[in-house]
């Protein structure tokens, strides 16, 4: 066969010297990659680099090359905001919380609520009650959001603008704190605090406001190597913030929006799906699937047995049966956020009444986090064609809390089990609910390292290799990107990243350099990230 003749873009680079990870089948491990205006023109043996003998070399100096990382599971458009609050994770009693409240006040005169955020009692024990916000004496709500973004607490005036009275029951998906005597605490649990989450936003509902937020969190994903995001609950204001960021070259990831009401945990929006559907849009910002839920992150629903016994906690939010086929008859797909294992059973009957009656069609359904599942459950979703999002980071916080749990019929975080029945993998971090850098949550999914250092369930392990893959060819084919992005192929985006060092999870590697479309944004001579103009001219490496 004739060598063949590249076309004449602009500029060629070949990358070679290194360790150069497809994430495919054939070939999973290359010496070249030639790539041209931001696309990958060629990848295979040193040899092919003589049919590019305009190409400057970039030496890997003997480091690793894959693709660039997606973030399957990421709240982008809120994570943006969380530098505006109060960071109270470290806080551990009332004094310390109302210093915080009091300079966040102060800071924001003009916000209708004080919010702080990160709030975690894992570590400090601190669970702040609504007297502790009364006695700050401020002259406005307070909504002090849990780390996890399923729960926070109020103050007597928050709970009086939300119409939460002595009496109020509590509403479907969701619980309000009480005391023992059955007093109001303050405590809103997952839809409970939905509204008073969408109320704290108020000042950022300017979506060219909310857009500088994003751009700026957008770019420092770049140091870690995240080149994409699924961003797991966008609601119509983000929604619009990253259009104007995207009309003026101005997102520097790229981005799949997972469509979702202004209200966290609301049922789906009838309007929104009358919008554009999944698959709209670019390889820079497209449309994916619509984010629903099955149960609770704080409160999920768990069916189980525990030495025999059976132990049934936690709440499913009702309605996913007529709003999966609502989406889908709308053209949608649909991500259905399930922890426990009654969620992910209630998610799966949801999904075999949509394949039994569109048989045929890629519904490619996605579970979010699937946190506690049986192998059972795990065959009827790879049968059905699934994904599984999963957060090996999760290992760190959810894992320390379960240690020394094991149920008779399901396992935690069950990694292993997926992929040993042939459910497709994606890797994600659900930042800003935990870290976000996936080579540290890759490390925790290798050596199932839980946040006190013990080992939770070692079977359960996956080889860092496996989430690189997770991270990249997976992440890409939970969102129908595969044909643009995860894998290093001819036709696909030159968005990579070079990592220095071994792969070890003991002792893991580092981001060297991230490149996007072909232009290197994070590293050694890296240039600024795009602007109005357009993304900037590379300089030699």
């Amino acid at each position: 066969m004739p060598p063949r003749s590249p076309a004449a873009p602009d500029e060629v680079l070949a990358f070679t010297n290194g360790r150069i990870l497809t994430m495919k089948a054939s070939p999973p491990v290359a010496e070249a990659v030639v790539v041209g205006d931001g696309r990958i023109l060629d990848v295979g043996s040193a040899d092919l680099l003589r049919r590019y003998p305009q190409a400057r070399t970039h030496d890997l100096a003997g480091r690793i090359l894959c693709p660039g990382f997606v973030d399957a599971h990421h709240h982008l458009s809120i994570a943006a905001l969380e530098p505006r609050w109060a960071d109270v994770r470290h806080v551990a009693g009332p004094d310390e919380l109302a210093g915080a409240l009091v300079a966040q006040a102060e800071a924001e005169p003009h916000a209708p609520w004080v919010r702080a955020a990160r709030w975690s009692e894992i570590g400090t024990g601190f669970v702040p009650h609504r007297r502790d916000l009364d006695a700050v004496g401020l002259d406005r709500p307070v909504l002090v959001a849990h780390y996890s973004l399923h729960q926070a607490v109020t103050d007597s005036r928050g709970l009086e603008e939300l119409g939460i009275g002595p009496s109020a029951p509590d509403p479907v998906g969701g619980a309000y704190g009480r005391d023992g005597d059955g007093t109001l605490n303050g405590l809103l649990m997952e839809r409970a605090w939905s509204e008073a989450h969408r109320r704290s936003l108020a000042p950022y509902d300017d979506p060219d406001r909310l857009a500088d937020h994003i751009r700026d969190a957008a770019h420092l994903l770049l140091a870690d190597g995240i080149t994409a995001v699924h961003d797991a609950a966008c609601t119509p204001t983000a929604e619009g913030a990253y259009r104007s960021l995207a009309a003026r070259g101005e997102l520097p990831v790229s981005v799949l929006v997972l469509p979702h009401p202004e209200a966290l945990f609301a049922p789906v929006d009838p309007v929104r799906l009358q919008g554009p559907p999944t698959g709209e849009g670019d390889e820079v910002l497209r449309v994916g699937p619509v984010k629903l839920f099955a149960d609770g992150g704080i409160a999920p629903a768990i069916d189980v047995h525990l030495g025999g016994r059976r132990m049934a906690i936690g709440q499913l939010f009702g309605e996913l049966d007529a709003q999966v086929q609502a989406a889908t008859e709308r053209g949608f797909r649909v991500a259905v956020h399930a922890i426990g294992n009654a969620g992910l059973d209630a998610a799966l009957d949801a999904f075999e009444v949509v394949a039994q009656r569109h048989p045929g069609h890629d519904h490619r359904f996605r579970v979010e986090h699937a946190c506690l599942a049986s192998v059972a459950q795990l065959r009827r979703l790879a049968g059905l064609g699934g994904v599984a999002v999963v957060q090996p980071g999760f290992l760190d916080h959810l894992g320390r809390q379960v240690e020394g749990v094991e149920f008779d019929d399901a396992r935690w975080l069950p990694f292993g089990d997926m992929d040993r029945v042939g459910v497709a993998l994606a890797a994600s971090s659900d930042c800003p609910c935990t870290f976000h850098a996936p080579l540290r949550t890759s490390a925790h999914g290798v050596t199932r390292r839980t946040g006190t250092g013990a080992v939770l369930d070692a079977g359960q392990a996956l080889s860092f290799e496996e989430w690189l893959r997770a991270y990249s060819a997976g992440a890409a084919h939970a969102g129908d990107q595969e044909a643009e992005r995860g894998t290093i192929a001819e036709g696909l985006r030159a968005d990579f990243v070079v990592l220095d060092g071994a792969l070890d999870a003991d002792h893991p590697p580092t981001v060297a350099q991230t490149w996007v479309s072909g232009r290197l944004v994070h590293g050694t001579t890296a240039t600024p990230p795009a602007g109005p103009e357009g993304p900037p001219r590379l300089r030699r490496p």
